[in-house]
């Protein structure tokens, strides 16, 4: 009863993958780490030597779990593995994308999403789990029988024992109620349609890359995604269902219904399709593709009236003004009484006001709730299926949520609050990994240890502390190749700092600030492409223009 093994029908004609214009296997070798390490962002923090080991050990793990695709799997990429098991997830590979996109030439981090976009069927859906030497669908998140919408995991869950649980009948499922008429079945189940982060990952990506084409391979695929999510997932309050959204034992849970989380990321898809077509209608102009500029402008009118629609109903129903925070709203359209990490997604979107951002960071700032010895924990600690071990998804601290909290905070302009968390995450990732040699899934919130849930040598997602927080937020560089520059904010408690081999932009740039005695900073930077060096010590900000090959030293104080 395989329907997904083949990618094309009885008349050859593609039925996955129609978006997608990569449609066979194309990449370069994988490189092995030692090779790798001598092309890679090398850090300098002479004084903590503990970062470093982080560092390169986090990479070597990434080179451990990289992958040519078996020809079966029909994968036209090289990928970063989760980490996980046996399948590839989706938003696993997202944020593996945001540290990856740091040694970008040699890693395989944003092609990895290459292999869920040759996967997407003919209505626009992308599963958030595929087989790793298949190709496909985890079996027990594909609708085979075509039944609307459904969920398997919401009533049958048992951590980790998928395995273990028969297949239930389909009268037995979680079946959320949309309140409208969805006269075409998905091809896959709730479990399989969630966190569409997919355009975040490439707008992060095009930053560091300033890879135009790529927008332009990914944009079809992503616009009928958003489709796809927006006609099975949508319902009557104007919301977005879900049943988990991988939060799997989250007391939430019980209460889904429609999820803040997925609503609010519905948003930030929808703005951020928006901003793609910003960047890609000058280079259409500039080719001549007039029909090609009419169908973005269109797309794009189309896009900011939904997203505006959406975050008006997350407004209506899911914030609640009397705790200044934000819920879930169950089938019935009452708000959920648990307060999860999922709430700040709301700030990522832009969904939030400044009020309702502020009494968001109020919430972060509260020891109570989620300023914990390790922030953010994923449940409140007031709430009372809060686990102090971590709990798995009942209280632990993860990667991918601490950095949707830290971008959050820093597009409502809390950067300071932004950067504590994140060198605060890095400096207990860090620990944790001396003592124990390795990195963990998750971590606990209430001690430096890792979560009492959670498998090793994850990275996985867990990387983005060693190695995305290091380079940007405690050595404090942030390329960004649409404007070709590259910010250094100084960070005066580690000394001597810098990176050789820094890449963004197609340039390579090495960096070193080295601090006086009587306080001023000596800062040389070389770079083998023309770009402008932004760097910022204490109140003073200074703009260097770089040419290639030329060394630049100056003395700011």
């Amino acid at each position: 009863m395989n329907m997904l093994r083949n990618t094309t029908d009885k008349n050859g004609n593609r039925t996955l993958g129609v978006f997608f214009q990569k449609k066979s296997y194309r990449d370069d070798p994988l490189l092995d780490f030692a090779t790798a390490r001598k092309r890679l962002p090398e850090p300098i923090c002479p004084k903590r030597p503990d970062y470093l080991e982080a560092y390169w050990k986090a990479w070597e793990l990434v080179f451990r779990n990289s992958y040519t695709p078996s020809p079966e799997s029909g994968f036209v990429s090289n990928f970063v593995d989760a980490a996980f098991n046996s399948s590839i997830f989706l938003w696993d590979t997202v944020f593996i994308t945001m540290f990856c996109n740091l040694g970008h030439p040699f890693v395989p981090g944003i092609r990895s999403l290459d292999n869920f976009y040759c996967k997407q069927f003919d209505d626009g859906e992308i599963p958030r789990e595929i087989v790793r030497d298949t190709g496909e669908p985890f079996d027990r998140w594909v609708n085979w029988r075509r039944k609307p919408l459904h969920s398997y995991f919401h009533n049958h869950y048992k951590f980790r024992g998928l395995f273990s649980t028969q297949h239930p009948d389909y009268e037995e499922m979680y079946k959320p109620d949309l309140g409208r008429t969805v006269e075409k079945t998905p091809y896959l189940t709730l479990d399989n349609l969630n966190h569409p982060l997919l355009a975040w990952a490439e707008l992060e990506s095009f930053r560091q890359t300033g890879d135009i084409e790529r927008l332009k391979l990914v944009w079809e695929p992503l616009y009928r995604y958003f489709q796809a999510l927006h006609y099975h997932l949508r319902n009557r309050f104007g919301l977005f269902v879900t049943d988990w959204a991988s939060m799997d034992n989250s007391p939430r849970n019980a209460y889904l219904g429609s999820g803040v989380d997925i609503s609010c990321e519905m948003v930030l898809f929808a703005n951020q399709l928006a901003e793609i077509c910003e960047w890609l209608v000058p280079v259409y102009e500039a080719e001549g593709e007039s029909e090609k500029v009419r169908q973005l402008l269109a797309v794009q009118t189309e896009v900011s009236g939904e997203a505006a629609q959406i975050a008006r109903a997350i407004n209506l129903y899911m914030w609640d003004s009397a705790s200044g925070f934000y819920y879930d709203v169950t089938d019935k359209g009452e708000r959920a009484p648990v307060k999860t990490i999922a709430a700040f997604w709301a700030l990522l979107s832009g969904v939030a006001d400044a009020s309702q951002a502020e009494k968001l960071v109020h919430w972060l700032q509260n020891p109570a709730a989620f300023a914990r010895t390790h922030r953010v924990p994923t449940l409140a600690a007031d709430e009372a299926s809060y686990q102090p071990g971590g709990g798995y998804w009942q209280g632990a601290v993860w990667s991918p949520t601490n950095t949707m909290v830290i971008r959050g905070l820093e597009k409502y302009g809390y950067r300071s609050l932004a950067r504590e968390i994140a060198i605060e995450h890095l400096d207990c990732v860090t620990q944790v990994y001396m003592e124990t040699g390795t990195f963990w899934e998750n971590y606990a919130a209430d001690f430096i240890q890792k979560g009492d849930k959670g498998k090793p040598d994850f990275v996985g997602w867990t990387g983005i502390g060693p190695i995305l927080f290091l380079l940007e937020y405690a050595i404090g560089l942030k390329g960004d190749a649409t404007r070709n520059e590259l910010a250094w904010t100084l960070n005066p408690e580690l000394g001597e700092t810098g990176c050789s081999r820094y890449w963004f932009n197609g340039r390579t740039v090495d960096l070193r600030a080295v601090p006086e005695a009587d306080g001023p900073c000596s800062v040389t930077a070389r770079s083998d492409g023309p770009l402008t060096l932004k760097v910022v010590h204490g109140a003073k900000t200074v703009s260097i223009p770089l040419t290639e090959g030329t060394a630049t030293t100056i003395r700011i104080s």
